[in-house]
C-alpha cells in the first residue's frame, strides 16, 4: 500500500520542519532537476573514470557500513554505472536485489555491468524517480543511495529521504553517500566554484543528510566524513 500524496502532483510534500537549519547551510541548485538525468546520460560512458578518482573510498565505506546479510531484500537507488549494485548482489547471493536509476545512459551502463557479471537474471533493474519509488511500503531491509541528494533541490531532499523511509522495513538500514560541506579550506573549493556559477558536476554541491534524517524520525544516525582528490563526502547510516 502506498502512502497518501495530498499535494495533487504525484509527489509528497516535504515535511514541516520550521526549526531545520540545514537548508541555510547548503546551496540551492542551479540546474533544473528535470535536466539532470540527460546530463548524466551523456557522461555515463566516462563516469567511472571520475568515480575511481573521487568516489572509490566512499564506495568501500558504503559497502562496509551496509553489512549486507545474505537473504535480505536490498534496494539501491541511483545505481549510476552499476559498480556498487554488482557488489551488493554478490554479497547477497540468495536474497533480493533491486536497482533503480533515472538516467537512461546510466541504466545502459548498469545493464551492461550486470550482464558481464552474470547477474542479469538475478538483479531487478527499473527506471524510476527516487521521489516516487514503485515499491510497496516496508519492502526492503537495506536501502543504499549514493551521490543523489547532492543533485537535488533543497526541498526534494526530505521528499526523497521520506520515500526511502517508506520502503524500508521497521529496523531497516539506510546507507547514504553524498558530496558534503568541506571541513577543510581545500575541500570547500567545489562549493566555492558552484556558488560562483561554475558548474562542473551538474548540481553536485555539499549537502548534510544527518539533520534531515533526524527531522524525519530516523534513528541511530551515524556520519563519517572523508575526502578523496579534495572532494568531500559524507557516509551516513540510519535506521527506520
Amino acid at each position: 500500500m502506498s502512502r497518501d500524496r495530498p499535494d495533487g502532483t504525484g509527489r509528497p510534500r516535504p515535511p514541516d520542519s520550521p526549526g531545520a537549519t540545514w537548508r541555510s547551510q547548503i546551496l540551492e541548485v542551479h540546474t533544473p532537476p528535470e535536466s539532470v538525468p540527460a546530463i548524466y546520460s551523456r557522461i555515463a560512458p566516462v563516469y567511472e573514470f571520475w568515480a575511481r578518482l573521487a568516489e572509490s573510498k566512499a564506495r568501500r565505506a558504503v559497502l562496509a557500513r551496509s553489512r549486507v546479510r545474505d537473504g535480505e531484500a536490498v534496494l539501491e537507488v541511483a545505481t549510476g554505472t552499476g559498480v556498487q549494485l554488482v557488489a551488493l548482489a554478490r554479497a547477497n547471493p540468495s536474497g533480493q536485489v533491486v536497482g533503480v536509476e533515472l538516467a537512461d545512459g546510466m541504466l545502459a551502463q548498469t545493464r551492461r555491468r550486470l550482464r558481464s557479471g552474470g547477474l542479469s537474471g538475478r538483479v531487478a533493474l527499473e527506471r524510476a524517480d527516487a521521489r516516487i519509488l514503485p515499491f510497496a511500503d516496508t519492502s526492503f531491509d537495506l536501502v543504499v543511495c549514493c551521490y543523489l541528494l547532492d543533485l537535488l533541490p533543497r526541498d526534494d531532499i526530505p521528499v526523497v529521504l521520506s520515500e526511502l523511509k517508506r520502503v524500508l522495513r521497521p529496523g531497516g538500514r539506510l546507507v547514504l553517500a553524498d558530496m558534503t560541506i568541506g571541513e577543510r579550506a581545500t575541500h570547500r573549493l567545489w562549493d566555492a566554484l558552484y556558488q560562483r556559477g561554475i558548474v562542473l558536476t551538474a548540481n553536485c554541491r555539499g549537502v548534510l543528510a544527518a539533520p534531515v534524517l533526524e527531522d524525519l524520525g530516523y534513528h541511530s544516525v551515524e556520519r563519517e566524513y572523508l575526502s578523496q582528490m579534495l572532494f568531500p563526502t559524507e557516509v551516513v547510516v540510519a535506521r527506520r
